[in-house]
């Protein structure tokens, strides 16, 4: 589906032996069903590539939805619709832990700016140019 960064270049040239179809299924109330037929350069299905399923659904949170898609391992739409809820399950779960741990971070990081606190000690701040420096 999604280009990794090394295959990616300046020259964005279409590939034409990776070409899909997208059809879009919802029950505009749980989430969203892309079913991603692969096709030939002539627009003719490509029987040799199996079809892929991604679902898509939002993880609501205080600052806002969250998007959330996941690819769904499935043989038919039909097979799925009835896999959607385990799939957005564990995708829920995954990006929970990523926001968590986005937050530890955050709540982690000390940020000293350079050059050290204006005014005191030597000119241009703190000895140590900023650092913080154990005893």
């Amino acid at each position: 589906m999604a280009q990794k960064p090394e295959d990616r270049t300046a020259d964005p040239k279409m590939d034409p032996a990776t070409l899909y179809r997208e059809e879009v299924y919802t029950d505009r109330k749980v989430g969203t069903i892309r079913t991603l037929t692969p096709v030939k350069s002539d627009g003719s299905n490509d029987a040799s590539r199996t079809v892929v399923y991604v679902g898509e659904a939002q993880l609501l949170t205080s600052m806002g939805a969250v998007p959330i898609t996941f690819e769904i391992d499935a043989g038919s739409l039909d097979e799925a619709v009835k896999k959607f809820a385990e799939h957005a399950k564990e995708a829920v779960e995954r990006t929970v832990k990523d926001i968590q741990e986005m937050r530890r971070q955050a709540a982690s990081s000390i940020v000293v700016p350079q050059g050290g606190m204006g005014g005191m000690g030597p000119p241009g701040g703190l000895p140590g140019g900023g650092k913080i420096q154990m005893p």
